[in-house]
């Protein structure tokens, strides 16, 4: 298969450019620009800029199979001090409310709690995008008191409430450690009443499938978390796999790409496509490079030509109007109900 051979040309995943350009030749009957334009959203601009998403690094204690950073154990791109400071500095040139925080396990970066201190001292909104089994890690295990005292909101990814399935996903033994890691949560007050401590769980599929409705798949995962471990959270956001990184090998290991793709393309929705994160969310990469979201900073896919590139040189005015950089991976972010780091975009 050529796609296979042009994408496995490198180790362990192939470059960014080798992604853009599988992703650029498949499904020519529906170029994600045209698609747009049929739904007078071309060129697709910024509405200004709510949430600042900056990623600490693709080091992770974890490796799970449909991550787009490929984080894992054997990272060492993590975000400086400086580079912090430089977001920090823009958090204070401007009004955006949001300081959002991922990784890799964003916690292991050393300076992550001098981050989140200082965000907090800026009167922003903290939300940390954690893979819960980070807070049972020693030198970590502190962190659900940190957290809480701090007001930040958690975001921890669950694939799935059934053991077997997360630890397909995530690796064995996930499922259980991460039970602990939310009573931990919930013990320190998340998602209980009047603590304002919000806890927001991730679902995204374990195979080549769109997310089933958000509201639904909440409604049960409320009901069996609770029934079967005693564990309490205040909403799910349900999340697409994108393919890129570590996921596209997987596509394309198990020949599932050419479908999948068809099934995002097939699923395009406009009104999803009007609210796409990328549309109110600039992304900062480890080295301080600024992108439109998360999923073009995998794919190397930097601000347009003419915009600050890096978030020392970062222009809240010039980039809350920006035209945003688009391609064949958008069919993700657009198909069925919408994703993004929100979850679902329509109902």
């Amino acid at each position: 298969m050529k796609t296979l051979t042009l994408l496995r040309q490198g180790s362990p995943l192939a470059e960014p450019s080798r992604q853009v350009e599988l992703l650029e030749q498949s499904n020519g009957r529906s170029r994600f620009e045209h698609v747009l334009a049929g739904s007078g959203l071309w060129p697709l601009r910024a509405m200004g800029i709510q949430v600042l998403q900056i990623n600490m690094g693709k080091l992770c204690n974890q490796t799970c199979r449909h991550c787009h950073v490929d984080a894992g154990p054997d990272r060492r791109e993590v975000m400086t001090r400086e580079t912090i400071q430089a977001c920090l500095d823009a958090l204070a040139r401007s009004d955006i409310p949001v300081l959002d925080i991922t990784g890799g396990a964003p916690e292991l970066n050393p300076h992550f709690r001098w981050l989140v201190t200082e965000a907090r001292r800026l009167g922003r909104h903290v939300i940390d995008r954690c893979n819960l089994t980070i807070l049972l890690v020693p030198g970590h295990q502190d962190l659900p008191e940190f957290l809480a005292e701090h007001q930040v909101e958690v975001v921890a990814s669950l694939p799935c409430y059934l053991a077997e399935n997360c630890d397909a996903q995530r690796g064995d033994g996930v499922f259980d450690k991460s039970i602990e890691a939310l009573r931990r949560l919930n013990e320190v007050g998340y998602a209980k009443t009047a603590t304002g401590l919000t806890l927001t769980l991730v679902y995204n599929p374990v195979g080549p499938l769109l997310p089933p409705p958000q509201a639904a798949l909440e409604t049960g995962y409320r009901r069996e978390l609770h029934a079967r471990y005693g564990v309490v959270f205040n909403r799910l956001y349900t999340i697409t796999n994108m393919p890129i990184s570590r996921f596209l090998d997987d596509l394309l290991a198990s020949g599932n790409y050419d479908q999948y793709m068809k099934t995002l393309i097939d699923g395009y929705n406009p009104v999803a496509a009007a609210g796409v994160m990328c549309r109110t969310t600039v992304s900062v990469g480890w080295d301080g490079r600024l992108y439109d979201c998360d999923f073009n900073q995998m794919l190397d896919l930097g601000l347009r030509s003419g915009l600050p590139r890096h978030i020392r040189d970062f222009d809240p005015v010039s980039i809350a109007r920006r035209e945003i950089v688009t391609g064949q991976h958008c069919f993700g972010c657009t198909a069925g109900a919408g994703s993004g780091c929100q979850g679902a975009i329509t109902a």
